[in-house]
């Protein structure tokens, strides 16, 4: 328990180090405080400098005495005194760091891999799990092992100096072989699951001797419709369903078909068939490519053709425009003069913009029917920004796919988005939860929170226009946010300790998805997760019809009411047949579970997170986590 404004690091400051003690006591009426020296990143006690150290204080008449004692004794000595009705000062708020903002964006290839290995062994222990039970059998030894082995790379490489990206070159080559070797093993897991459930399947009667069974599987816990690309070998393809209905297709440059697949069971499959056409591909309107304008049923998006920025983003539903000025904006600033280079940005950024992006070409790739695409490719720099206006058939959500070629010094670039709506506070998803940071900010630790962590989306909503905007990403971790605009920190440059930090190739995509009602209205977390785990194509290894024991359309774990979101389903650690499905409630509801299942499954009592049975019924509080136990009956 550390006196307030104590940062952890020990000050050697006779006078600082009595101030401190001097406010403890006056706002808690003890006379003592409880530091834990140690040798910080690496764990353990006090060294033999501190202790020496500690002697020399000793004798001096500033700094305070000195002792050893156990947490638990000083603990329990402070408990004593609260019950005694000693009133301990509250802080209401999260425990936000007011240095180290650049932490959540520099090494961007360390949050691409984290975000991408985390849904991967997610995905790897769901998908083993289910094929293990629908084979009447357990999960393999050597499976759990392994993904024990892939989650302990992950973790270890959530150290506070790999994810945040402030450590030297070195650390980074070592993290990025864990990092692959993550990926390989958990798509090992995740292919060789996904081909046991599909040789399950007894499928149905081909519409053409030659038909290329398509299994489309769906790693969420609620029911999903969307484009999927699939790779074809001739353009000349049709795609058809269950009914025997073909399917509106669109052919793109690669053999590459997209289709919309619609209505794919909570974390379950369902069968499509690709089928040779003798059609020729579809002729387009060429004259279509020249006006750089995405539509839709819900959208018209409008960009600029002099500077790749987005001039009109039109909800078509509820008849309003977006944005109040250009939208996506590429903001860049120099970024100097941080002591600590990888971990700060500089706070008076802003002050220091650099000349705008410079557009070198746009152009229409792709005009429908399933998917509409404008390329525009801009310069920062010496950095080349290539980034792909994506808007598909059934979605209300721009995308954004990047790829960018950076090869900036002390340079920090934003996309900014200044939206038609006023909000008071802006909401940014957290781990299992979502926090609430105002956009007028009056104390000094409000005034702090100018460039803020969040997860997989934010969200301004103006409360009484009843109507909001998400912005979404893929990897990306660093945000802020006004009362009338939303950005999304893309990359930073510094210099140290790592001096080639950054530089090259990168990937990500982002999206905006205006809304009504609220983000809680607008399912935003769902979207989220969507954006992050698209549907996933699976093409049988054999071609013989089979005659399994699954459906052809099969839904594995529904989980409801919709406000629960499935994080895990494992085995159980003890060995046993049983499984631990974990989830929590994402929208601050209490919520009774209900679990839903095509397999013989039955929900058990809750288990804490070393899987003991607990008391507890089937009720989720807001905002918990909770875990139950799942038994087979197969």
């Amino acid at each position: 328990m550390s006196p307030p404004n104590v940062t952890g690091i020990m000050d050697t400051n006779p006078i600082t180090m009595t101030n401190y003690s001097v406010k403890w006591e006056q706002q808690t009426g003890l006379k003592e405080i409880f530091w834990t020296p140690g040798v910080g990143d690496h764990g353990g006690g006090p060294t033999r400098d501190m202790l020496e150290v500690n002697q020399r204080w000793q004798q001096s008449p500033f700094f305070p005495e000195i002792s050893f004692v156990t947490a638990e004794n000083y603990l329990d000595k402070v408990a004593n005194l609260v019950n005694q009705g000693l009133d301990l000062p509250v802080w209401e708020d999260e425990l936000y760091l007011d240095l180290h903002r650049g932490c959540y964006t520099t090494h961007a290839d360390q949050k691409y891999f984290n975000r991408r290995s985390e849904e991967l062994l997610y995905k790897a222990e769901l998908w083993s799990s289910l094929a293990a039970i629908i084979q009447g059998d357990s999960v393999d030894c050597e499976v759990k092992n392994q993904i024990e082995t892939a989650w302990k790379k992950v973790l270890f490489n959530q150290f506070h100096d790999i994810l945040p990206g402030t450590s030297i070159p070195e650390v980074f080559r070592q993290a990025n072989q864990n990092w692959q070797q993550v990926q390989e093993i958990g798509n090992d897991i995740l292919e060789d699951a996904l081909q046991i459930i599909v040789s399950h399947i007894n499928f149905p009667a081909p519409p053409h001797p030659e038909a290329q069974l398509l299994v489309i599987f769906n790693h969420l816990n609620w029911q999903r419709s969307e484009v999927v690309e699939i790779d074809v070998l001739e353009n000349d393809c049709d795609v058809y369903n269950l009914e025997g209905k073909k399917l509106l297709t669109q052919i793109l440059q690669g053999n590459k078909l997209l289709f919309v697949a619609e209505n794919i069971p909570a974390i379950g499959y369902r069968v499509f068939w690709l089928v040779p056409s003798q059609k020729s591909s579809v002729f387009q309107d060429q004259s279509q490519l020249t006006k750089f304008i995405l539509e839709n049923q819900y959208l018209t998006v409008t960009i600029n053709s002099e500077t790749g920025n987005i001039n009109s983003i039109y909800d078509k539903i509820n008849k309003r425009e977006i944005l109040k000025k250009a939208g996506n904006q590429l903001q860049s600033f120099q970024d100097k003069g941080q002591y600590w280079d990888a971990w700060n940005i500089d706070p008076d950024y802003h002050h220091y913009p650099l000349p705008d992006a410079k557009l070198t070409s746009i152009e229409t790739l792709e005009f429908g029917p399933i998917q509409w695409r404008i390329r525009v490719i801009r310069q920062i720099g010496n950095s080349e920004f290539s980034q792909d206006y994506i808007l598909q058939k059934d979605s209300p959500i721009l995308t954004i796919k990047t790829q960018v070629n950076w090869q900036e010094t002390y340079v920090l670039v934003k996309a900014a988005f200044p939206l038609n709506l006023i909000g008071d506070y802006t909401s940014y998803e957290i781990p299992f939860g979502t926090i609430q940071r105002t956009n007028f900010p009056q104390t000094p630790e409000e005034k702090a929170k100018w460039e803020v962590p969040a997860l997989r989306w934010a969200d301004l909503t103006d409360n009484s226009q009843q109507y909001g905007v998400s912005l979404l990403n893929d990897c990306k971790y660093g945000y802020d946010s006004q009362c009338d605009r939303l950005r999304l920190t893309l990359l930073k440059s510094p210099r140290w300790p790592d001096p080639t930090c950054d530089r090259g190739i990168h990937h990500f995509t982002y999206g905006i998805y205006p809304h009504q009602g609220t983000w809680k209205e607008a399912k935003t977390v769902q979207k989220g997760y969507e954006f992050n785990l698209p549907l996933q194509v699976v093409m049988p290894n054999s071609k013989e019809n089979q005659q399994g024991n699954l459906p052809p359309v099969f839904q594995g774990l529904e989980i409801k009411p919709d406000n629960l979101i499935l994080s895990a389903f494992k085995p159980e650690e003890n060995g046993s047949n049983n499984y631990i499905l974990r989830c929590y409630d994402c929208e601050g509801n209490s919520a009774k579970i209900q679990l839903n299942s095509d397999l013989s499954l039955t929900m058990d009592k809750p288990v804490n997170l070393l899987e003991e049975l607990v008391d507890g019924d089937n009720i989720v509080n807001p905002w918990k986590i909770v875990s139950f136990r799942v038994e087979s009956q197969e």
